[in-house]
């Protein structure tokens, strides 16, 4: 396969010039096309911060009953219980998903599965809270 001769072309030539110009630090088996520069690095680092310094900002000016996943669910859950005819009418159980949207992906910003001591996705509270009320919801339509 000719695409498999060139590949291997490639890596022999990166590798004869890393040797050349005194590059150690190269980890066998990574592209040199995917590591980055210490600029590179430093850049993303920074952007990074950025956009996590200013996720913190989105919710600031809304009340604390519209902003966490658990009170919204509770509302919810409080209107399928007063009201359960209105509560199947209005579709809810369809609607939650891009309502809680915004919000998950707000807590998700930061998330990095790849990372060494990373939550897992159960351990995280809105999950938790969204899995508690579909229970509720399960238990009061059985």
């Amino acid at each position: 396969d000719n695409s498999s001769e060139f590949i291997s072309t490639c890596r022999t030539c990166r590798r004869q010039a890393r040797e050349q110009s005194g590059e150690g630090d190269h980890h066998e088996g990574l592209s040199s096309d995917e590591e980055l520069t210490p600029t590179e690095v430093d850049e993303f680092q920074k952007s990074k911060d950025n956009v996590l310094e200013d996720s913190r900002k989105i919710f600031e000016d809304v009340h604390a009953d519209f902003c966490d996943i658990r009170k919204i669910l509770l509302k919810f859950q409080e209107w399928k219980e007063k009201l359960p005819d209105s509560y199947c009418d209005a579709y809810i159980s369809f609607c939650l998903p891009k309502l809680l949207n915004p919000l998950i992906r707000l807590q998700l910003i930061s998330w990095n599965p790849l990372e060494q001591n990373f939550t897992e996705l159960e351990e995280m509270p809105w999950f938790r809270a969204i899995e508690e009320f579909s229970d509720a919801e399960n238990t009061s339509e059985s």
